[in-house]
C-alpha cells in the first residue's frame, strides 16, 4: 500500500494491483458494457417506474397510510448498502457481487409483484433495494477495472445516459403498464432485463482479483447502515408519520449521530474498514463527494418533480408526460457522451463539471419559471438547458475519484462516491418533498380565496383540499380546479428555485478540485503500449472464445485475452500508459 502524497491523493500510478488490469479490445469492452448498462438500467427503473403505479396499489392493497414505505423502504436500503457492496467487491471480486446483486434484486422484484399486502410489498421493496445498491455500485467500479482513466471518459458517457433514461422510460413505462396491464408488472418488466444482464456479465466478464485472507468489518457496517437508516428514516417520514417537532424526529436524529459516532470510532480501529478513513485525507474523493452530495440534492430533489407539472398543471397522462420529458434525457445524453468522448481525447476533466453546474443553475431557475401558460416547447427547452448540466456532471465526479486512488480499493471509492450522491437524492426528495407540500398550504388556499371560492369549501383548518390523483384533480369543477392547478404551479415554482442555491454551491465546491492526469494516455507511435494496440487490433478471436479471461497467455495469467506479439526492439512507454518499461 502507498502511503498518501502532500496533497493528501494516493499514487494509484504505483498501486500493487495496478497491472491486474485485463487488456481488452474496444469491441469486448462494448460487450461488458453493455452487460453494466443493463444491470444500471433495471436498478435505476425500479426506483421511478413504480411512482405512477403507487395510486393503483393503494386501491388493491389498502394502507395509504404506508404508502410512503413503498418508495422510502427501497431508497433507504439502496443507499446504505452501497458502501458494503464496494468493500466486498474488493475481497471477493467483482464479478461475483455484481451477480449476487443481480440475483437479490430479481428475486425481490417477483416477490414483490407476488405481494398481497402492503407490509409484504414493503418488505419485498427493501430487500430489492439492497440488490439495486450493489448493481449500481458496482457497475461504474467494474468500467473502472477493464479501462484506465484516459479512456474511460469514452464509455462513462454511455453509464450516465443510463441515470436519464431511467428517469423519463420509468413513469413512461410505469403509466402504460398501469394504463394496459397490472400494477404487478411494474415490477416484473425489469427481470428480462436482469436476466440478460445475468447472461452477458457470465459470458464475457472475467475479472481477475488476488485471492488473500481478508477480514470483514461487520461492526463498522451495522454503524455506518444503522446511521444512514436512521437519518433516511427521519427524513422520509417526518412530517408525514409523525411531525418534524417530536419525539421521534429527534430520537432518530440523536440515534444516527451516535451511530455516526460509532462507526467513525470503529473504522479508524478497523484493519479493513468498510469506508477507509485515508479516503478522507484524499483531496478528490471529499471534494468529488461533496459536490455529488449536493447534485443529488439537486437533481433527485427537483427534477423528480417534473412528470407532476406536467401531469396535474399540463393535464398530460403518465405515458404522455413521460415523453414529454424526453428533452431533458437528450440533454443529459448529448452531454454524458460528448464530455465523455472529449476527455479521453484530451485527458481533461475539470471544466466539465464546472460549466455542468453552472448550467444546471440556469436550467432549474428556468424551471421555476413554469407555470399553467407554459407552453410545452418552452417547457422543453428548459429541461434541455437542465439535461446537459447534469450530463456534464454525473459520471466525471466518478472517473476523477478512480482516478486519484488505488486500483485495490477502486471498488470502495467508487461505491463511497456512488454514496454520498444517493444520500444526497434522499436528503432532496425528503427536504424539496417538505417544502412543497409547505408550500401546498398557502398556494392552494390563496388561489381558492382569489377565485371567490366559499370558506367552507378549504380544507379543514384554512390548509390545501387533500389532492388526489392527477384525473381525479382534471375531474374538478370550476374554478375548483384552476385554483388547485395554479396553486400547484406556483409551488413547483418555489421548489425549483429552491434547488438553485444548491447547484451553485456545487459549482464552488468543484472549484477547488485539483486535476490530475488521467492514466493510460493514447499509445504513441513505436511504443510498447502501441504495439500492444496494434495486437489487439489484429487479434482473431473465434466466437467459442471471445469470452473474457479464455484465451490466456499461459506465461501471463494477468492478461483477460491472448498476449499480443511484442516488436523486437523496445521502446519508452508513452507518457500516462502507466507500463513500465
Amino acid at each position: 500500500m502507498t502511503s498518501p502524497s502532500p496533497s493528501g491523493d494516493r499514487d494509484p500510478d504505483h498501486s500493487t494491483g495496478a497491472e491486474s488490469m485485463p487488456v481488452l479490445t474496444h469491441r469486448q469492452i462494448m460487450v461488458v458494457l453493455v452487460g453494466l448498462m443493463l444491470g444500471m438500467l433495471v436498478a435505476s427503473l425500479s426506483q421511478t417506474i413504480v411512482a405512477t403505479a403507487l395510486p393503483t396499489i393503494v386501491g388493491e392493497l389498502g394502507g395509504q397510510e404506508q404508502l410512503s414505505w413503498v418508495v422510502s423502504a427501497a431508497l433507504l436500503t439502496t443507499t446504505a448498502s452501497t458502501p458494503l457492496w464496494g468493500k466486498l467487491s474488493d475481497i471477493y471480486g467483482r464479478k461475483v457481487l455484481f451477480q449476487l446483486a443481480i440475483a437479490i434484486f430479481l428475486l425481490a422484484s417477483l416477490a414483490s409483484g407476488f405481494s398481497q399486502n402492503m407490509t409484504q410489498l414493503i418488505a419485498f421493496r427493501a430487500v430489492q433495494g439492497i440488490g439495486g445498491g450493489g448493481l449500481i455500485a458496482l457497475s461504474q467500479a467494474i468500467l473502472g477495472d477493464v479501462t484506465t482513466p484516459r479512456e474511460r471518459g469514452r464509455y462513462q458517457g454511455y453509464i450516465g445516459s443510463v441515470f436519464g433514461i431511467a428517469t423519463v422510460g420509468g413513469p413512461l413505462v410505469g403509466g402504460f403498464l398501469v394504463e394496459h396491464a397490472s400494477w404487478r408488472w411494474t415490477f416484473w418488466a425489469g427481470i428480462p432485463i436482469g436476466l440478460a444482464a445475468m447472461v452477458v456479465t457470465e459470458r464475457v466478464l472475467n475479472l481477475p482479483f488476488p485471492r488473500a485472507k481478508h477480514t470483514i468489518d461487520w461492526l463498522g457496517a451495522f454503524f455506518i447502515v444503522g446511521s444512514v437508516a436512521s437519518l433516511l428514516l427521519v427524513l422520509s417520514l417526518g412530517g408525514k408519520e409523525f411531525d418534524w417537532n417530536s419525539g421521534w424526529t429527534y430520537g432518530l436524529a440523536a440515534l444516527s449521530l451516535a451511530m455516526l459516532a460509532l462507526a467513525i470510532w470503529q473504522e479508524r480501529r478497523s484493519s479493513e474498514p468498510i469506508l477507509p478513513p485515508h479516503l478522507f485525507a484524499n483531496h478528490t474523493f471529499v471534494v468529488t463527494s461533496l459536490a455529488g452530495f449536493i447534485v443529488g440534492i439537486a437533481m433527485f430533489g427537483a427534477i423528480i418533480f417534473l412528470p407532476q407539472y406536467l401531469q396535474i398543471v399540463k393535464g398530460e397522462s403518465p405515458t404522455a408526460s413521460g415523453l414529454l420529458t424526453l428533452p431533458l434525457v437528450a440533454g443529459l445524453l448529448l452531454a454524458s457522451i460528448g464530455s465523455g468522448r472529449a476527455i479521453t481525447a484530451t485527458g481533461r476533466y475539470k471544466i466539465y463539471p464546472v460549466i455542468g453546474l453552472l448550467l444546471a443553475a440556469v436550467g432549474l431557475f428556468l424551471l421555476s419559471l413554469l407555470d399553467v401558460d407554459t407552453s410545452l416547447v418552452v417547457a422543453g427547452v428548459y429541461m434541455f438547458v437542465t439535461g446537459v448540466g447534469l450530463g456534464l456532471v454525473m459520471q466525471v465526479l466518478v472517473l476523477a475519484v478512480q482516478n486519484a486512488v488505488d486500483r485495490s480499493e477502486l471498488g470502495v471509492a467508487t461505491s463511497g462516491a456512488t454514496f454520498f450522491r444517493s444520500l444526497g437524492g434522499a436528503v432532496g426528495v425528503a427536504v424539496f418533498g417538505a417544502l412543497l407540500t409547505h408550500r401546498l398550504n398557502d398556494t392552494i388556499p390563496s388561489r381558492l380565496a382569489e377565485a371567490g371560492v366559499p370558506p367552507e369549501q378549504l380544507a379543514a383548518g384554512g390548509g390545501a383540499p387533500t389532492l388526489g390523483s392527477p384525473d381525479q384533480i382534471a375531474a374538478l369543477a370550476e374554478p375548483v380546479r384552476g385554483a388547485v392547478v395554479g396553486g400547484f404551479a406556483d409551488a413547483l415554482q418555489t421548489t425549483f428555485l429552491a434547488a438553485v442555491p444548491f447547484a451553485v454551491l456545487g459549482f464552488v465546491v468543484i472549484l477547488f478540485l485539483k486535476e490530475r492526469p488521467l492514466r493510460g494516455g493514447a499509445a504513441e507511435p513505436g511504443s510498447d503500449a502501441e504495439a500492444v494496440a496494434e495486437g489487439l487490433r489484429t487479434a482473431v478471436v473465434d466466437d467459442d472464445r471471445a469470452v473474457i479471461g479464455e484465451a490466456q497467455d499461459p506465461g501471463d495469467p494477468r492478461r483477460g485475452v491472448a498476449a499480443p506479439p511484442r516488436r523486437a526492439r523496445h521502446s519508452e512507454p508513452s507518457a500516462g500508459s502507466g507500463e513500465q518499461p
